[in-house]
């Protein structure tokens, strides 16, 4: 490319870059509210979870009160519960009400307990009116198996959630009714993931 075509495409370029940002800066001049939203991580792919303990790093980046309160999950050693409850305690509460996968305990009643259990402690994250960021992870398995009832979910969410509280609640299968009632969805698309080829969960990459 000789040097004069090279600064014609330059040109193009900016001029390009600069109608963008203009659009843009019009469409950010539109977005003044501030509210707690209420977060959906879900689908079949990998990353939900991990997607919400990101922002659980950056509320404690932004010395923001936060909390877990993990589901299902409760005799793994995961990473993330190793690092928040022995080097950032002080800054984000973290709770466990599961004693693990559904498919482990094989006991219908416990599990339930066990969630419901979980789901007191989350409204009392949730109303405690310092507390910023609550992350309820794996809540939509409980969802799912019926060990919660969801329209009672929904309702504390709508009806009682302080106004500035973000929550953010993962896992598979997310019901309609939290669907409809949350301010962002995301769901996480299965492409290709090694368990399928028989590599079983990573230290560091799954837990």
């Amino acid at each position: 490319m000789t040097e004069d075509a090279a600064t014609d495409e330059n040109a193009r370029h900016n001029a390009k870059m600069r109608k963008i940002k203009e659009a843009r800066d019009r469409m950010m001049a539109t977005k003044t509210e501030e509210k707690g939203l209420i977060m959906v991580h879900t689908g079949p792919g990998k990353g939900k979870s991990s997607s919400g303990f990101g922002m659980i790093m950056r509320c404690i980046a932004h010395g923001m009160p936060c909390a877990v309160v993990q589901f299902i999950k409760g005799t793994w050693v995961t990473g993330e519960a190793e690092l928040l409850r022995t080097r950032f305690s002080d800054e984000c509460r973290f709770f466990i009400s599961g004693e693990g996968f559904t498919w482990e305990t094989q006991d219908r009643e416990r599990d339930v307990k066990a969630a419901q259990a979980g789901w007191a402690i989350a409204k009392e994250q949730i109303r405690d009116p310092e507390m910023r960021f609550v992350l309820l992870d794996e809540i939509n398995i409980a969802l799912r198996y019926d060990y919660l009832d969801i329209d009672e979910v929904v309702d504390f969410l709508l009806t009682e959630k302080p106004d500035m509280t973000h929550v953010c609640l993962t896992g598979r299968n997310a019901k309609p009714e939290l669907i409809e009632a949350a301010d962002l969805v995301t769901e996480m698309t299965l492409v290709k993931h090694p368990f399928r080829d028989g590599i079983k969960a990573q230290q560091g990459v799954e837990f």
